[in-house]
Protein backbone atom coordinates (compact mmCIF):
# COMPACT_ATOMS: atom_id res chain seq x y z
CA UNK A 1 0.00 0.00 0.00
CA UNK A 2 1.53 3.70 -1.12
CA UNK A 3 3.02 5.48 2.01
CA UNK A 4 0.80 8.65 2.93
CA UNK A 5 1.93 11.90 2.84
CA UNK A 6 4.02 12.91 5.66
CA UNK A 7 2.12 15.92 6.17
CA UNK A 8 -1.27 14.41 6.05
CA UNK A 9 0.21 11.96 8.41
CA UNK A 10 0.42 14.87 11.09
CA UNK A 11 -1.98 17.20 10.09
CA UNK A 12 -0.21 20.14 8.78
CA UNK A 13 0.80 21.88 5.72
CA UNK A 14 4.15 22.54 3.92
CA UNK A 15 4.50 25.95 5.45
CA UNK A 16 4.25 24.36 8.91
CA UNK A 17 7.05 26.09 11.65
CA UNK A 18 9.06 23.36 13.86
CA UNK A 19 6.89 24.39 16.41
CA UNK A 20 3.81 23.81 14.53
CA UNK A 21 5.40 19.89 13.49
CA UNK A 22 6.47 18.85 16.88
CA UNK A 23 3.39 20.15 18.23
CA UNK A 24 1.13 18.01 15.76
CA UNK A 25 3.27 14.85 16.17
CA UNK A 26 3.24 15.31 20.14
CA UNK A 27 -0.54 15.27 20.39
CA UNK A 28 -0.67 11.72 17.38
CA UNK A 29 2.01 10.49 20.08
CA UNK A 30 -0.09 11.02 22.97
CA UNK A 31 -3.48 10.00 21.19
CA UNK A 32 -2.22 6.49 19.78
CA UNK A 33 1.13 5.36 21.93
CA UNK A 34 1.05 2.15 22.64
CA UNK A 35 1.03 2.02 26.68
CA UNK A 36 -2.22 4.11 25.93
CA UNK A 37 -3.97 1.53 23.68
CA UNK A 38 -2.73 -1.79 24.61
CA UNK A 39 -3.35 -4.58 22.31
CA UNK A 40 -4.47 -2.55 19.92
CA UNK A 41 -2.85 -2.91 16.38
CA UNK A 42 -4.24 0.00 14.29
CA UNK A 43 -2.95 2.83 16.97
CA UNK A 44 0.23 0.77 17.06
CA UNK A 45 0.64 1.52 13.02
CA UNK A 46 -0.49 5.04 13.67
CA UNK A 47 1.90 6.04 15.98
CA UNK A 48 4.77 4.24 14.10
CA UNK A 49 3.17 6.00 11.24
CA UNK A 50 3.58 9.56 12.67
CA UNK A 51 6.83 9.14 14.14
CA UNK A 52 8.46 8.22 10.36
CA UNK A 53 6.89 10.97 9.13
CA UNK A 54 8.10 13.50 12.58
CA UNK A 55 11.66 11.88 11.76
CA UNK A 56 11.69 13.01 8.11
CA UNK A 57 10.52 16.40 8.58
CA UNK A 58 11.87 17.48 11.87
CA UNK A 59 15.06 17.02 10.01
CA UNK A 60 15.69 20.11 7.68
CA UNK A 61 17.78 18.24 4.69
CA UNK A 62 15.51 15.13 5.22
CA UNK A 63 12.64 17.26 4.68
CA UNK A 64 14.12 19.54 1.57
CA UNK A 65 14.55 16.37 0.13
CA UNK A 66 11.12 15.00 0.82
CA UNK A 67 9.48 18.24 -0.38
CA UNK A 68 11.73 18.18 -3.27
CA UNK A 69 11.50 14.15 -4.37
CA UNK A 70 8.77 12.66 -1.61
CA UNK A 71 9.41 9.28 -0.44
CA UNK A 72 11.56 8.45 -3.52
CA UNK A 73 14.10 10.24 -2.16
CA UNK A 74 14.53 7.71 1.08
CA UNK A 75 14.23 4.73 -1.34
CA UNK A 76 16.86 2.57 -2.18
CA UNK A 77 18.92 3.16 1.47
CA UNK A 78 18.54 7.24 0.42
CA UNK A 79 17.01 8.37 3.97
CA UNK A 80 17.31 6.08 6.79
CA UNK A 81 13.85 6.37 8.01
CA UNK A 82 14.17 2.61 8.66
CA UNK A 83 10.27 2.62 9.69
CA UNK A 84 9.19 3.50 13.54
CA UNK A 85 13.12 2.26 14.60
CA UNK A 86 14.65 5.12 12.75
CA UNK A 87 12.83 8.26 13.86
CA UNK A 88 14.77 9.98 11.02
CA UNK A 89 16.32 13.52 11.90
CA UNK A 90 14.73 12.77 15.77
CA UNK A 91 17.51 13.71 18.63
CA UNK A 92 17.41 12.30 21.85
CA UNK A 93 16.24 15.84 23.42
CA UNK A 94 13.41 16.33 20.80
CA UNK A 95 12.11 12.46 21.69
CA UNK A 96 12.58 12.85 25.65
CA UNK A 97 10.70 17.02 25.27
CA UNK A 98 7.58 15.51 23.74
CA UNK A 99 6.88 12.49 26.12
CA UNK A 100 7.70 13.80 28.69
CA UNK A 101 5.03 15.00 29.96
CA UNK A 102 2.90 11.47 30.35
CA UNK A 103 6.03 9.21 31.16
CA UNK A 104 8.79 11.04 32.70
CA UNK A 105 12.47 10.79 32.03
CA UNK A 106 12.98 8.78 29.42
CA UNK A 107 16.77 6.81 29.36
CA UNK A 108 19.32 7.47 31.73
CA UNK A 109 17.40 10.16 33.98
CA UNK A 110 19.06 11.04 36.27
CA UNK A 111 19.09 14.91 34.96
CA UNK A 112 15.91 15.57 37.13
CA UNK A 113 17.43 13.80 40.39
CA UNK A 114 17.79 17.18 42.92
CA UNK A 115 15.35 19.17 41.38
CA UNK A 116 12.96 16.57 40.56
CA UNK A 117 13.38 14.83 44.20
CA UNK A 118 12.85 18.31 45.50
CA UNK A 119 9.57 19.08 43.39
CA UNK A 120 8.21 15.68 44.05
CA UNK A 121 8.36 16.32 48.13
CA UNK A 122 7.38 19.77 47.92
CA UNK A 123 4.98 20.96 50.11
CA UNK A 124 1.02 21.72 49.89
CA UNK A 125 -0.09 24.92 49.27
CA UNK A 126 -2.87 26.39 51.56
CA UNK A 127 -5.50 29.12 50.87
CA UNK A 128 -6.68 31.56 53.69
CA UNK A 129 -9.42 33.71 53.31
CA UNK A 130 -9.56 37.29 54.33
CA UNK A 131 -12.52 39.93 55.21
CA UNK A 132 -11.84 43.61 55.53
CA UNK A 133 -13.44 46.45 55.21
CA UNK A 134 -13.40 49.12 52.33
CA UNK A 135 -11.64 51.85 54.66
CA UNK A 136 -8.98 49.14 55.35
CA UNK A 137 -8.72 48.57 51.30
CA UNK A 138 -8.09 51.97 51.15
CA UNK A 139 -5.83 52.71 53.74
CA UNK A 140 -3.73 48.64 53.50
CA UNK A 141 -3.17 47.17 56.61
CA UNK A 142 -0.84 44.48 58.57
CA UNK A 143 -2.73 41.67 60.06
CA UNK A 144 -1.63 38.83 62.32
CA UNK A 145 -3.49 35.99 60.27
CA UNK A 146 -3.34 32.23 62.32
CA UNK A 147 -3.45 28.82 60.72
CA UNK A 148 -3.20 25.01 60.90
CA UNK A 149 0.11 23.84 58.74
CA UNK A 150 2.73 21.50 58.97
CA UNK A 151 6.38 22.21 59.86
CA UNK A 152 10.05 20.92 59.73
CA UNK A 153 10.23 18.61 63.06
CA UNK A 154 12.41 19.86 65.96
CA UNK A 155 13.49 16.72 66.86
CA UNK A 156 14.52 15.53 64.06
CA UNK A 157 15.55 18.17 61.59
CA UNK A 158 13.12 17.13 58.93
CA UNK A 159 14.70 13.90 58.10
CA UNK A 160 12.28 11.46 59.73
CA UNK A 161 14.67 9.52 61.61
CA UNK A 162 15.54 9.13 65.25
CA UNK A 163 18.37 12.03 66.39
CA UNK A 164 21.65 10.05 66.38
CA UNK A 165 20.70 7.75 63.34
CA UNK A 166 20.31 8.67 59.37
CA UNK A 167 18.12 7.66 56.64
CA UNK A 168 18.79 4.53 54.80
CA UNK A 169 19.16 3.74 51.19
CA UNK A 170 16.24 2.83 49.42
CA UNK A 171 16.07 -0.98 48.62
CA UNK A 172 13.96 -0.48 46.03
CA UNK A 173 15.61 1.71 43.83
CA UNK A 174 19.39 1.65 45.34
CA UNK A 175 19.36 5.24 46.33
CA UNK A 176 18.21 6.69 42.55
CA UNK A 177 14.52 7.71 43.77
CA UNK A 178 13.67 6.73 40.43
CA UNK A 179 13.17 3.23 38.69
CA UNK A 180 12.79 1.62 35.20
CA UNK A 181 10.50 -0.15 33.46
CA UNK A 182 9.85 -1.28 29.92
CA UNK A 183 7.01 0.07 28.30
CA UNK A 184 6.49 -1.55 25.07
CA UNK A 185 9.12 -0.55 22.80
CA UNK A 186 10.48 1.98 26.01
CA UNK A 187 12.38 1.78 28.65
CA UNK A 188 10.67 4.21 30.90
CA UNK A 189 11.81 5.73 34.35
CA UNK A 190 9.47 6.80 36.99
CA UNK A 191 9.46 7.85 40.70
CA UNK A 192 10.23 5.16 42.88
CA UNK A 193 6.99 4.36 44.61
CA UNK A 194 8.65 3.13 48.17
CA UNK A 195 10.71 6.17 48.88
CA UNK A 196 8.75 8.70 46.76
CA UNK A 197 11.65 9.94 44.81
CA UNK A 198 13.95 10.65 48.02
CA UNK A 199 16.30 7.89 47.43
CA UNK A 200 15.65 6.79 51.07
CA UNK A 201 14.21 4.67 53.70
CA UNK A 202 13.43 5.45 57.10
CA UNK A 203 14.36 2.81 59.52
CA UNK A 204 14.62 3.68 62.63
CA UNK A 205 11.70 7.06 62.67
CA UNK A 206 11.48 9.88 65.03
CA UNK A 207 8.74 8.98 67.57
CA UNK A 208 7.80 12.89 67.93
CA UNK A 209 6.68 12.84 63.95
CA UNK A 210 6.38 9.18 63.53
CA UNK A 211 9.35 9.33 60.49
CA UNK A 212 7.30 12.17 58.27
CA UNK A 213 9.45 14.92 59.08
CA UNK A 214 6.84 17.23 60.04
CA UNK A 215 4.59 18.09 62.52
CA UNK A 216 1.04 19.60 62.20
CA UNK A 217 1.49 22.90 64.41
CA UNK A 218 -0.42 26.10 64.70
CA UNK A 219 0.83 29.09 62.59
CA UNK A 220 0.65 32.60 63.51
CA UNK A 221 2.28 35.20 60.89
CA UNK A 222 1.78 39.05 60.26
CA UNK A 223 0.87 39.53 56.58
CA UNK A 224 0.91 43.03 54.98
CA UNK A 225 -2.19 44.01 53.06
CA UNK A 226 -1.25 46.57 50.50
CA UNK A 227 -3.55 49.64 49.20
CA UNK A 228 -6.17 49.17 47.13
CA UNK A 229 -6.80 45.53 47.25
CA UNK A 230 -10.21 44.66 45.17
CA UNK A 231 -12.99 41.81 46.38
CA UNK A 232 -11.28 38.87 44.94
CA UNK A 233 -7.49 39.68 44.73
CA UNK A 234 -5.30 37.15 45.37
CA UNK A 235 -1.83 37.35 47.35
CA UNK A 236 0.84 34.92 47.47
CA UNK A 237 3.23 34.21 50.23
CA UNK A 238 5.97 32.05 48.91
CA UNK A 239 7.19 29.23 51.17
CA UNK A 240 4.53 30.13 53.48
CA UNK A 241 2.42 27.05 53.42
CA UNK A 242 2.88 23.65 54.39
CA UNK A 243 6.81 22.28 54.66
CA UNK A 244 8.42 19.85 52.71
CA UNK A 245 9.41 16.58 52.92
CA UNK A 246 12.70 15.27 53.32
CA UNK A 247 14.15 17.90 52.17
CA UNK A 248 11.28 19.10 49.81
CA UNK A 249 11.02 22.80 49.67
CA UNK A 250 7.44 24.45 51.45
CA UNK A 251 4.61 25.43 49.39
CA UNK A 252 3.13 28.90 48.86
CA UNK A 253 0.53 30.37 51.30
CA UNK A 254 -2.67 32.64 49.14
CA UNK A 255 -4.30 34.88 50.59
CA UNK A 256 -7.88 35.61 49.13
CA UNK A 257 -9.66 39.20 50.19
CA UNK A 258 -12.71 39.68 50.74
CA UNK A 259 -13.52 43.28 50.57
CA UNK A 260 -17.09 43.90 52.62
CA UNK A 261 -20.22 45.89 50.97
CA UNK A 262 -19.86 49.90 52.31
CA UNK A 263 -23.02 50.97 53.51
CA UNK A 264 -22.49 54.15 51.87
CA UNK A 265 -19.71 53.69 49.00
CA UNK A 266 -19.97 51.57 45.36
CA UNK A 267 -17.02 50.73 44.19
CA UNK A 268 -15.95 49.88 40.32
CA UNK A 269 -12.72 49.15 40.01
CA UNK A 270 -10.83 52.32 41.39
CA UNK A 271 -13.72 54.75 41.24
CA UNK A 272 -16.27 55.21 44.43
CA UNK A 273 -20.21 56.09 43.39
CA UNK A 274 -22.82 57.29 46.16
CA UNK A 275 -26.65 58.96 46.06
CA UNK A 276 -26.50 62.30 47.56
CA UNK A 277 -30.26 63.60 48.18
CA UNK A 278 -31.19 67.17 47.87
CA UNK A 279 -34.76 69.04 48.27
CA UNK A 280 -36.20 70.37 46.06
CA UNK A 281 -35.28 74.23 46.86
CA UNK A 282 -31.78 73.19 46.63
CA UNK A 283 -31.82 71.70 43.12
CA UNK A 284 -33.63 74.77 42.02
CA UNK A 285 -31.80 77.67 43.59
CA UNK A 286 -28.60 75.91 44.06
CA UNK A 287 -26.44 74.84 47.29
CA UNK A 288 -23.15 74.02 48.17
CA UNK A 289 -22.98 70.28 50.08
CA UNK A 290 -20.48 68.37 52.29
CA UNK A 291 -19.91 64.97 51.11
CA UNK A 292 -17.87 62.14 52.94
CA UNK A 293 -14.98 60.87 51.09
CA UNK A 294 -13.20 57.04 51.70
CA UNK A 295 -10.69 58.93 53.47
CA UNK A 296 -12.56 60.26 56.55
CA UNK A 297 -12.47 63.38 55.38
CA UNK A 298 -14.97 65.71 54.05
CA UNK A 299 -15.66 67.83 50.41
CA UNK A 300 -17.20 70.33 48.99
CA UNK A 301 -19.91 70.51 46.16
CA UNK A 302 -21.40 73.01 44.78
CA UNK A 303 -24.87 72.65 43.02
CA UNK A 304 -25.43 74.95 40.66
CA UNK A 305 -29.52 76.58 40.44
CA UNK A 306 -31.75 74.13 38.07
CA UNK A 307 -29.50 70.82 38.67
CA UNK A 308 -31.79 67.98 37.49
CA UNK A 309 -32.12 64.57 39.47
CA UNK A 310 -29.72 62.14 38.89
CA UNK A 311 -26.61 64.61 37.39
CA UNK A 312 -23.43 63.38 38.39
CA UNK A 313 -20.57 65.51 40.17
CA UNK A 314 -16.82 64.12 39.76
CA UNK A 315 -14.37 64.34 42.67
CA UNK A 316 -10.51 63.76 40.95
CA UNK A 317 -8.43 61.62 42.96
CA UNK A 318 -10.96 60.95 45.91
CA UNK A 319 -11.77 57.36 45.04
CA UNK A 320 -9.34 54.12 45.51
CA UNK A 321 -5.88 53.85 45.13
CA UNK A 322 -4.34 51.68 42.18
CA UNK A 323 -2.09 48.83 43.86
CA UNK A 324 1.35 49.63 43.74
CA UNK A 325 1.00 53.04 42.11
CA UNK A 326 0.61 56.13 43.83
CA UNK A 327 -2.21 57.71 41.93
CA UNK A 328 -5.87 57.44 43.06
CA UNK A 329 -9.45 56.74 41.02
CA UNK A 330 -12.00 58.81 41.22
CA UNK A 331 -15.25 59.48 43.54
CA UNK A 332 -18.64 60.34 41.67
CA UNK A 333 -21.58 61.57 43.67
CA UNK A 334 -25.43 61.72 41.90
CA UNK A 335 -28.08 63.80 43.63
CA UNK A 336 -31.26 62.30 44.10
CA UNK A 337 -33.73 64.91 44.09
CA UNK A 338 -36.20 64.32 46.81
CA UNK A 339 -39.85 65.38 46.58
CA UNK A 340 -41.14 66.32 50.17
CA UNK A 341 -43.71 64.99 51.65
CA UNK A 342 -46.08 65.93 54.70
CA UNK A 343 -46.33 69.05 53.45
CA UNK A 344 -48.06 71.51 56.18
CA UNK A 345 -50.86 74.20 55.46
CA UNK A 346 -48.06 77.29 54.29
CA UNK A 347 -45.56 74.24 52.39
CA UNK A 348 -48.91 73.63 50.32
CA UNK A 349 -49.88 77.55 49.87
CA UNK A 350 -46.67 78.58 48.53
CA UNK A 351 -46.30 75.68 46.05
CA UNK A 352 -49.49 76.67 44.75
CA UNK A 353 -48.82 79.73 44.27
CA UNK A 354 -45.60 79.00 42.67
CA UNK A 355 -47.44 76.59 40.17
CA UNK A 356 -49.85 79.14 39.21
CA UNK A 357 -46.43 81.70 38.32
CA UNK A 358 -44.21 79.11 36.61
CA UNK A 359 -44.09 79.04 33.15
CA UNK A 360 -42.45 76.65 30.10
CA UNK A 361 -39.42 78.83 30.35
CA UNK A 362 -39.14 77.26 33.77
CA UNK A 363 -39.56 73.35 32.68
CA UNK A 364 -37.78 73.13 29.39
CA UNK A 365 -38.13 69.45 29.43
CA UNK A 366 -42.07 69.02 30.02
CA UNK A 367 -42.39 71.56 27.19
CA UNK A 368 -40.89 69.42 25.29
CA UNK A 369 -42.26 66.38 26.22
CA UNK A 370 -45.82 67.81 25.43
CA UNK A 371 -45.03 68.96 22.22
CA UNK A 372 -44.05 65.67 20.88
CA UNK A 373 -47.17 64.56 22.46
CA UNK A 374 -49.25 67.05 20.84
CA UNK A 375 -48.06 65.92 17.09
CA UNK A 376 -48.48 62.25 18.01
CA UNK A 377 -51.85 62.87 18.82
CA UNK A 378 -52.58 65.15 15.80
CA UNK A 379 -51.37 61.86 13.50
Amino acid sequence: MAKRDYYDVLGVNKSASPEELKSAYRKLAVKYHPDKNPGDKGAEDKFKEASEAYGILSDKSKKENYDNFGHAAFENGGGGQGGFGGFGGFSGADFSDIFEDFFGDFGGGGRRSSRGRSSQNRGSDLRYDLTISLEEAYLGKKQNIQFSTSEKCNTCKGNGSKPGTNPDRCTYCGGNGRVRSNQGFFTVQQTCPQCAGSGEEITNPCTDCSGQGNKQTSKKISVTIPKGVDDGTRIRLAGKGEAGTRGGVSGDLYLFINVKTHELFKRSDVNLFFEFPISIADAALGTTIEIPTIDGKKAKIKIPDGTQDGKQFRLKGKGMPFMRRGDYGDLYVQVKTEVPVYLNKEQKELLEKFREIENEKSNPSIKKFFQKAKSFWKS
